[in-house]
């Protein structure tokens, strides 16, 4: 049975930020003065409704501080941009990088908030000219643009979507040089595709494969959302909806396991 609290007894997720890093951060802050670990991604990581998200699990097996920088509906942008964060996993003994979708990034046809990444702020002349029967002022968020985008045009389409996969496979390339370090990649795949594919959206197999060279390797896990199975997540009522959209405690904890072997091997 799913814990439906209420507002009054939600969790309380600390919230903290490093350094004079905008982003907000599940907590508590941990120490670096030591040897620790980073793990930055969106909001897989972040946890929400979680009591115990897989950090905290990861923390328990490894021995180390582990840091949980995940962000809600981040993309590569909201880190890679901050040189704060960059710092963090820079210093960490090893950092996990959440494989987050190639929407939620900047690029040639248009732009997203530097933070929320989620968030459209509007196309580019070249998007505009692409798709110039579109009024883009109805648009707040990528995943709604994109929808109709792909529904009034899907030739037009596979441009959009192919500069957004040059563009994820760019900017991975490019945090993994500013870490140079240690890094894991963790690849949260679902398999049932719904909407506009599975997540993470438009990153495939090819791509992850293609980065692996330049990393310790890659965790693979399919990551069921929860559904209607909200058994141990903390919500309100309100909230279930939302609630079965994130993963769910039996998938943390399968993350968590995973990982943890795979630190073990590098630590």
């Amino acid at each position: 049975m799913s814990f439906a609290a209420s507002r009054a007894d939600a969790l309380d997720y600390a919230p903290c930020q490093y350094g004079t890093s905008k982003l907000m951060f599940r907590g508590p802050k941990k120490s670096t003065d030591g040897p620790y670990i980073a793990v930055l991604g969106g909001s897989e990581v972040y946890g929400r409704f979680i009591e115990r998200p897989f950090t905290d699990l990861v923390e328990e097996a490894c021995g180390l501080p582990v840091l949980n920088l995940g962000h809600q509906n981040a993309g590569i942008d909201a880190f890679l941009y901050d040189p704060d964060v960059m710092s963090l996993a820079k210093g960490a003994r090893l950092t996990v990088l959440h494989v987050m979708a190639a929407q939620n990034m900047s690029n040639r046809f248009y732009r997203v908030h530097p933070r929320r990444n989620d968030r459209f702020l509007g196309p580019s002349s070249v998007l505009k000219s692409l798709y110039h029967e579109v009024d883009f002022t109805d648009f707040s968020f990528n995943k709604h643009m994109l929808s109709t985008l792909r529904m009034v045009g899907a030739n037009r389409f596979n441009l959009l979507r192919d500069e957004l996969q040059q563009a994820w496979a760019a900017r991975m390339r490019l945090m993994l040089q500013t870490i140079d370090g240690p890094v894991l990649l963790l690849w949260l795949r679902e398999e049932m595709p719904k909407g506009l594919g599975a997540e993470p959206l438009f990153v495939g197999a090819d791509m992850v494969a293609d980065l692996s060279s330049a990393t310790l390797g890659v965790v693979e896990v399919v990551a069921n959302r929860a559904g209607r199975n909200l058994a141990g997540m903390v919500h309100d009522p309100m909230d279930a909806a939302v609630a079965s959209e994130m993963l769910g405690v039996e998938t943390h904890q399968q993350i968590a396991k995973a990982l943890s072997a795979a630190i073990a091997e590098h630590i």
